[in-house]
């Protein structure tokens, strides 16, 4: 006996039709908002690695007429300074001396102008082996220069006795202080002055502070120090790396 396979007809009913335009619907919003997204992280990625370029250039005019030292001939170097400014103080006449002071605190910085026509104040460079940071240093911070290089936050001028407190975004990946937080006590940071010398700074304390603890840009202090400071992933808190002078 031949057996008849009937198939039960469907029924398409307006219930039905309505539910399957909210669906495809739906689907479009979700891949509009997908692409948007997309084009957002993009767009935002290349804005923050065009405004780091700021920084390479700088680097590059700054050392493009000066001859790269070794740490024998920085120390040379220093003890000359040292032994000049000890004779120019022993006949220097007493009403000049506060003069000389007050000179000593004026605030040393080149500037860099950009293609645009902006321009930058820088004081110096980092180096950071571990996590390969090799940034300029602006001589102030503002919102806007954080997206371009390193900045000071407080302290003095590089290489100068006192506590030199550096900031930079923490972008959680490999740019500005986002390795920052990796660092561990030994560990080297390079600070380079507009002189071209270089002094070499070693990590001694890492810590987590409130957002708004300032504590740790104290400038009492012994000799030469420099502080980084930058954001915790979450950016709740603020994690800091205290250095001091490798002697």
């Amino acid at each position: 006996m031949n057996q008849i396979l009937v198939t039960e007809k469907v029924y398409v009913t307006p219930e039905l039709k309505r539910k399957k335009k909210i669906y495809k619907a739906l689907f479009m919003i979700s891949l509009f908002c997908l692409i948007c997204l997309t084009t957002v992280c993009i767009y935002a990625a290349y804005d923050r690695n065009k405004e780091s370029e700021i920084s390479n250039d700088i680097l590059q005019n700054m050392f493009a007429d000066k001859t790269v030292i070794s740490q024998e001939e920085n120390e040379l170097v220093v003890r000359i300074t040292q032994d000049f400014t000890e004779n120019a103080e022993e006949n220097q006449p007493e009403e000049e001396t506060e003069t000389v002071e007050e000179n000593n605190n004026v605030q040393q910085s080149s500037t860099y102008t950009a293609p645009d026509g902006t321009q930058y104040n820088y004081i110096g460079r980092i180096v950071i082996p571990k996590i390969n940071v090799d940034y300029a240093i602006f001589d102030h911070w503002t919102y806007d220069l954080l997206k371009k290089s390193i900045c000071k936050f407080h302290g003095g001028n590089p290489n100068e006795d006192g506590n030199l407190c550096l900031i930079g975004h923490n972008w959680r990946n490999k740019r500005f202080f986002s390795k920052v937080p990796t660092l561990e006590n030994g560990d080297i940071i390079q600070i380079t002055d507009l002189s071209g010398r270089t002094v070499e700074y070693e990590v001694y304390d890492k810590h987590q502070v409130d957002y708004k603890d300032v504590s740790d840009t104290t400038q009492e202090v012994e000799g030469r120090e420099v502080t980084l400071i930058t954001c915790t992933d979450d950016s709740k808190a603020r994690i800091v790396v205290r250095c001091r002078e490798k002697k």
